[in-house]
């Protein structure tokens, strides 16, 4: 099987991204918040049926609330949680550090799509009364200040 791959990636290096998964989100400790990596998952569910998420180490508390998250809010639910142990080389000492991994496949709830529509139908809506609000208040702001000029005017011409 191996020699396969190895084979097809000679003939067609671009087959070898195609092997990779799509669908998988690398979670970090430190790079990113918790709800960049929910809504990173959000929109990769708008593509895929199915998405893993995946950590190392101190990683794995953010994978399970991103996970926790979504299936709370109805948009994902759990198919199967893997765990295992990963040799890396530790830079200061060379030598091998052995970090534990989780992988959680979620897949898409039927009313997902609808739940994800809904939520950014709401923000388009939050979005343009906030904006018409600002609109009003600086439509208003513009009449005070005419007004003040009009009776600063008067005052002048008496």
């Amino acid at each position: 099987m191996e020699t396969m791959m190895a084979a097809a990636a000679i003939k067609d290096p671009a087959a070898v991204v195609g092997l990779q998964k799509r669908n998988r989100i690398q979670v970090s400790t430190n790079k990113k918040p918790v709800y960049f990596y929910v809504n990173l998952a959000k929109r990769f569910m708008e593509r895929h049926n199915e998405i893993e998420l995946s950590a190392l180490g101190m990683a794995i508390g953010t994978v399970v609330t991103v996970a926790e998250i979504l299936k709370n809010n109805g948009l994902a639910t759990e198919k199967k949680i893997m765990t295992s142990t990963v040799g890396t080389k530790d830079e200061a000492n060379g030598r091998l550090v052995r970090k534990a991994k989780i992988e959680i496949l979620l897949s898409k709830t039927q009313n997902s799509s609808d739940l994800v529509t809904a939520a950014k139908t709401e923000r388009t809506a939050n979005s343009n009364a906030a904006t018409a609000k600002a609109a009003n208040k600086a439509g208003e702001e513009a009449r005070d200040e005419d007004g003040r000029s009009e009776q600063e005017a008067e005052e002048i011409s008496e």
